[in-house]
């Protein structure tokens, strides 16, 4: 089953490119409260941790092969 990519809101997009430039390692999500992890601060842990975090900077068959679990698309 292909890997499904929820889209990233427009706000949780702007929070982590402001991390980001400020060197942070991650945000308050707008929305839900959570903390987000970088694309920055993921790609300097080295490898996927399998955990499907939002902006994992690891291609596909790396999460796979780490166990990132595969989600379904939402039915229309």
């Amino acid at each position: 089953m292909p890997r499904y990519d929820p889209p990233i809101e427009d706000a949780a997009q702007h929070a982590h490119d402001a991390a980001e430039a400020r060197g942070e390692r991650g945000y308050m999500d707008p929305r839900s409260g959570l903390f987000v992890m970088t694309a920055g601060s993921l790609a300097a842990r080295g490898t996927c941790c399998g955990s499907g975090c939002r902006h994992c900077p690891y291609p596909a068959e790396e999460q796979a092969a780490s166990g990132r679990p595969r989600l379904r698309r939402p039915e229309p």
